[in-house]
């Protein structure tokens, strides 16, 4: 059993898509996840699974959500490791960036080199970003509500699923996952 984060698209946002994270969280436990616990009620969930299970995650829990909300939303899976491994390396904090402009997308699967490639940098100024296996690192000094950076343009030029979170939540889900490997 190793630690692992869950992060959905687009619940509780705006009052469409309503989840309870009491109902979410039986969804991850009969899909056979154990430990689980939800952050926030914007779609994090922390839980301990083997990892060909936490891989099957998306399918298993989004077909529970589908069948019982009426509604799909996109779950994208990281580890513990690869949770460590974004902290370690987020370029714009390494170049003194403040954390509260900082966010992640996490990608459902890394992009490759040519689609990476057609990605405009100048999309959106003064926002930067940059792309790193299967997430991508986000700079909004002008915070995310006015960036053109969002998830239909990653989703639409990577060919892949995206769902932001800002660093704060990031680190929470690092601290979360981080005390299941103690």
């Amino acid at each position: 059993m190793k630690p692992f984060a869950a992060l959905l698209r687009g619940i509780n946002v705006g009052g469409k898509h309503s989840l309870p994270m009491k109902d979410l969280v039986s969804m991850f436990e009969s899909a056979g996840c154990e430990s689980v616990t939800s952050y926030i009620q914007s779609g994090n969930v922390v839980f301990s699974a083997p990892a060909a299970l936490a891989r099957k995650v998306p399918e298993l829990v989004g077909v529970q959500i589908v069948r019982k909300f009426g509604f799909a939303a996109p779950i994208v899976v990281r580890s513990a490791d690869a949770l460590r491994d974004i902290a370690v390396h987020n370029p714009f904090l390494a170049a003194g960036a403040s954390p509260d402009v900082v966010h992640v997308a996490f990608l459902a699967k890394a992009p490759s080199a040519a689609q990476t490639a057609s990605l405009d940098p100048d999309r959106s100024p003064p926002d930067a970003f940059a792309v790193r296996g299967a997430d991508v690192y986000l700079h909004c000094p002008n915070g995310v509500a006015r960036t053109k950076l969002t998830n239909a343009y990653f989703d639409g030029k990577l060919g892949t699923i995206s769902t932001a979170r800002n660093w704060k939540t990031v680190m929470k889900l690092l601290e979360m996952t981080a005390e299941r490997t103690t």
